[in-house]
């Protein structure tokens, strides 16, 4: 088991339509990480901001910010993910791409589109479960913003090992990439924080500040919640890096000392 997972949320101000201009600031902020990197956790379409113009920045599935990725992913030996625009099949979608840092790609589409700013009029849902990778003897779960709102989606499942006296959870980690605005940020940290407490596992959410073309402010609020969903991270209205070491030992442990997952209701999604 790798005990420590060293994580980092990159907070930046969109620079909005602009794939060139966006992919050269994250060179920027990647090329000075001032620690051991595993995980890179990029916002909600970071290529471009939340834009219903899809036809202006959307890429094919391996295409030019895939690419960027992959190439990070290796000169950093780290994971990398965060949502962008893609066109398949004559279809645009909000997808949410993990990089391995061997260039393996795994992705979901987003099933929960925030039909309040018309995604759902522009993009197409996905209908994949969540993203689901096994890391570093981490599990993790990725999902996207609006996702936030709807608990049963990201329900963590517990399997129980009677011999072994222990359990096999779903996910150790749950990531949430967003452009959730400063309005609604009381929203964003309650349900934060309500997911890591109720799936016993940590939570980070990765979001950007600055104001978009739409004159929407985002105050980033980005966050790592701990097991009990207390914030060990977090920065408001300034863009940043935020990085910390989660502890696998200590989320085990609670897990063991605390098993409220015994007792949850066995439920599946159809």
């Amino acid at each position: 088991m790798h005990n420590h997972l060293h994580i980092a949320l990159l907070q930046p101000n969109l620079i909005w339509e602009d794939v060139p201009a966006n992919l050269a600031h994250y060179d920027q902020l990647l090329d000075a990480l001032p620690m051991q990197t595993d995980l890179v956790v990029l916002p909600e379409m970071f290529q471009s901001g939340f834009t219903m113009n899809p036809h202006l920045v959307a890429e094919p599935p391996n295409s030019t910010t895939t690419q960027w990725m992959q190439t990070w992913a290796k000169r950093l030996d780290a994971a990398i993910c965060g949502s962008i625009v893609t066109i398949q099949n004559n279809n645009y979608y909000n997808r949410l791409l993990w990089v391995m840092p061997k260039g393996e790609v795994h992705f979901y589409d987003k099933h929960h589109l925030f039909r309040m700013g018309r995604e759902n009029e522009t993009y197409t849902r996905g209908n994949t479960p969540p993203l689901l990778v096994q890391y570093k003897g981490w599990n993790i779960c990725g999902l996207v913003c609006y996702d936030l709102r709807f608990p049963v989606w990201s329900r963590n499942h517990f399997n129980p090992i009677p011999e072994a006296n222990t359990q096999l959870p779903t996910y150790d980690l749950l990531l949430y990439v967003a452009n959730w605005p400063q309005i609604r940020s009381h929203v964003w940290s309650t349900l934060l924080q309500a997911r890591a407490i109720e799936n016993l596992c940590f939570v980070a959410g990765c979001n950007r500040v600055g104001t978009d073309a739409n004159n929407i402010y985002h105050s980033g609020d980005s966050a790592i919640i701990d097991f009990k969903g207390q914030t060990l991270v977090t920065q408001t209205d300034h863009a940043a890096v935020l990085q910390y070491t989660l502890s696998k030992t200590q989320l085990v442990q609670f897990r063991h000392d605390f098993p409220a997952w015994m007792d949850a209701d066995k439920f599946e999604l159809r």
